[in-house]
């Protein structure tokens, strides 16, 4: 029965009483009681719990047959309203019953005939596996047999062979080869008439390779070809050539590996050197500064002989090398090269050659890391290591003409017959032509480091007496002697890196660069030179005019004392002011317009540092000083450095100048006693500024140099600047002091002046300072 909530008919509507029971229907699917049954996952047991909770048993029972009845009223009509209907189908059913007999007939007539050919085909099939399965037995039985019999008959011959020794080593080769071959693909254990010859076979194979390796050996060692082709013979009819000559060459690359590290071992090469000064328990190894010499003879020498090694296995590879590219198998014809390099495989030579620079830089790298003393051995004596270098590969280079005399001269006719002789023989052979490859190249990369570093020093050996023949703020040319040091030092690293052309390039380069930096110094000191002489007049009259303003400080007032209030004017004086003003107009006017900032404050520099000499020395020549006037001097002294400040980057760059000028300010208010032990006495301020000054202290009979001599302030500067030495000044200072004491004797004074002691004293100690 069909239908669902969307109320679909369950009846047609052509018969009487169809729309009453089409409406029947509906209620009973409309009605929650009866909902429940339409569901796909109906459960029996589950409605039946469920109406036992929720009502009374009679009631749903009731419900339940009233719809059952209601079921069989529909279900009657539908069947009155299609009988005819059904009663077609019934006559269909009957006609498709005849058609399935018939069809089980045909079929059980079919089975019978598959049944008869079965019966036919099956024996002869089976005598056919038979007799296949009998044939494949007998064709592997003579195939064993006839292996069988190959092995007892190579096993006798291969006995004879081994008894001829070297001579038939190659036919037993060949043999074991066939032995070899008859052995693939089968299972031989269990035959009793060939276990003993298995045997003997495997003993001789290795008999027959522990030959020909000792005469492989042999014969790279001694540069014998014959030797050498023998043997190659032989692993080649074993069928090994190509593994046994990569073992060989692993061999020799982990040898060299070996040797190079041992030859840059730290241990090993401090060795003589522990043993002549034995060390404690946990002492290091390193060479101490006594030893360095010793130490670097043990490494050159371990690197000469590192060299051999290196040369002598190369010139066995290299040998090597040539009998494969000349022997041929005499059966196939096949150069035993192409069976190297087949495959894309580089030949051993090139292999051999790469791995050997590969462990070169790898281990001087991390040699050279791990210890500074290898680093600068290498560094500081690279032209020594770059000839090694050189030296090996002119002897690798060799190896080429005394092989081609070896093959010429050692072969035997039968080898001879073998080694064909290539379009190559008379070019090198110890590394093939490749476009993208140099082995020269290859080896010396390794050195870069330790070239580069070297010319670095070599640049700086090289400058070096450039510029202390042009130091800083030198205005002097280079002498005769200087420049004959300048052209020693060049002769002197062009004759050590004589000893290789890129070297000697590379250095001469440098020596370029040298005589670049030689005329730009020249040409700087020219042109500051011919710069000086044109603002020198400028120069002068500055100085000059500045000199001139600092003397008028004499024509002002300074023994003023302090105003009732204990405070005096501390402005700076009038020259002061017209110094600075006039610095201030002479640097814009005049020094501002140059683009040569350094050239100009090179010189205003020196005007400066000549205005603060001149300032203290003058102030230090002022009688009488008050304390009013010490306030204002104090002032100029700090105003000293405003009014210089122009002429300069920064004052503190004038050195002892600027110094002295703070140093003396504090002495204006210090006691004489203080004054005298002041640190800065002698180092940055003279002795004999001190005593001038002291001498404004002292009573007016106490006269100064100047005042003695009857000189002006000016007059007194000049010779000042005349007499630069300090001892002439402390002369002329005793003789003012020694006529202050003929002028108390005289007039048969008493005492001397207080500050008189003083003075003596710094005196004889200026002078002893001298001495």
């Amino acid at each position: 029965m069909e239908g669902g909530d969307g109320g679909v008919p369950v009846a047609g509507l052509g018969t009487l009483g169809s729309g009453a029971a089409a409406a029947t229907v509906r209620e009973l699917l409309q009605d929650e009681c009866y909902s429940a049954f339409l569901n796909e996952d109906f459960d029996v047991k589950t409605y039946t719990s469920q109406s036992i909770h929720q009502a009374v048993i009679a009631e749903q029972l009731a419900k339940l047959a009233q719809g059952i009845s209601q079921l069989d009223k529909e279900l009657h009509l539908q069947v009155v309203a299609r009988h005819e209907d059904l009663l077609a189908q019934a006559t269909g059913i009957e006609s498709l019953e005849g058609v399935l007999q018939m069809m089980q007939t045909r079929i059980g007539a079919l089975q019978g005939a598959v049944d008869r050919m079965k019966a036919k085909i099956v024996e002869p099939y089976n005598k056919i596996v038979a007799r296949t399965a009998q044939l494949a037995r007998l064709q592997v039985a003579c195939d064993l047999l006839r292996r069988i019999i190959r092995i007892l008959y190579l096993s006798k011959r291969l006995q004879g062979q081994l008894q001829g020794g070297s001579r038939e080593i190659t036919k037993a080769a060949q043999s074991l080869n066939e032995l070899d071959y008859l052995s693939q693909g089968i299972d031989l254990s269990g035959i009793e008439i060939i276990e003993n010859d298995l045997l003997f076979i495997a003993r001789a194979r290795l008999e027959v390779e522990n030959q020909a390796k000792r005469l492989l050996e042999q014969g790279v060692e001694t540069q014998n070809p014959t030797q050498v082709g023998t043997a190659l013979q032989v692993f080649h009819n074993l069928g090994t050539l190509k593994d046994t000559i990569t073992s060989t060459v692993d061999g020799y690359c982990a040898t060299l590996e070996e040797n190079i590290s041992s030859a840059l071992d730290i241990k090993v090469l401090t060795q003589p050197l522990q043993s002549a000064v034995r060390g404690g328990p946990g002492r290091s190894t390193m060479p101490t500064p006594g030893t360095t010499a010793a130490f670097r003879a043990s490494l050159w020498t371990n690197m000469e002989k590192l060299m051999d090694h290196i040369c002598a296995i190369c010139g066995q590879v290299q040998h090597l090398q040539k009998v494969l590219t000349k022997k041929r198998d005499p059966v196939s014809h096949i150069c035993f090269i192409e069976e190297i390099v087949k495959d894309g495989q580089p030949e051993i030579l090139y292999t051999f050659w790469n791995s050997v620079t590969q462990a070169l830089s790898s281990h001087f790298h991390m040699a050279t890391n791990s210890s500074v003393f290898l680093k600068q051995a290498f560094e500081g004596e690279y032209p020594k290591l770059l000839r090694l270098y050189n030296d090996l590969w002119k002897r690798l280079q060799q190896y080429s003409q005394n092989i081609q005399g070896n093959f010429s001269a050692g072969g035997t006719p039968d080898l001879c017959v073998d080694l064909q002789h290539t379009e190559d023989d008379t070019h090198d052979v110890f590394i093939p032509r490749q476009l993208d490859y140099d082995p020269e190249k290859a080896l010396k990369d390794s050195l870069q480091p330790y070239e580069a570093a070297y010319l670095s020093k070599s640049l700086s050996r090289l400058f070096d007496p450039i510029n202390l023949v042009f130091p800083p703020g030198g205005r002097n040319p280079p002498s005769s002697d200087e420049l004959d040091g300048i052209m020693k030092t060049i002769a002197s690293e062009l004759n050590v890196a004589a000893v290789d052309a890129n070297l000697t390039l590379a250095v001469s380069k440098n020596v370029a660069k040298t005589i670049q930096l030689y005329g730009v110094k020249s040409e700087q000191l020219a042109v500051h030179a011919l710069m000086g002489s044109a603002v020198q007049p400028l120069l002068t009259s500055v100085a000059d005019a500045i000199e001139a303003i600092i003397i008028t400080m004499h024509q002002e007032d300074f023994s003023g004392t302090l105003s009732s209030s204990g405070k005096a004017d501390v402005s700076c004086s009038l020259y002061m002011k017209e110094l600075q003003g006039f610095v201030a107009r002479v640097m814009n006017d005049y020094f501002k317009h140059f683009e040569c900032s350094d050239f100009v404050f090179e010189n205003t520099e020196a005007i400066a540092q000549r205005a603060i000499e001149l300032f203290v020395r003058n102030a230090s020549l002022i009688r009488f000083l008050g304390e009013g006037g010490k306030m204002r001097l104090a002032a100029d002294f700090a105003q000293m450095e405003l009014a210089v400040g122009p002429f300069c980057r920064r004052v503190s760059d004038l050195g002892k100048s600027y110094r002295m000028l703070r140093s003396f300010r504090p002495l204006l208010f210090q006691t004489s006693e203080h004054v005298a032990s002041s640190p800065t006495l002698g180092d940055i301020i003279p002795f004999s500024i001190v005593i001038q000054f002291l001498f404004t202290r002292a009573p007016p009979e106490l006269k100064s140099p100047f005042q003695r001599a009857e000189w002006s302030h000016a007059r007194f500067s000049q010779w000042l600047d005349d007499h630069p030495s300090e001892k002439d000044r402390l002369l002329l200072i005793r003789g003012a002091l020694e006529a202050y004491v003929q002028s108390v004797r005289s007039r048969e004074g008493k005492e001397f002046a207080p500050v008189y002691p003083i003075m003596v004293q710094l005196l004889q100690k200026a002078m002893s300072a001298l001495q």
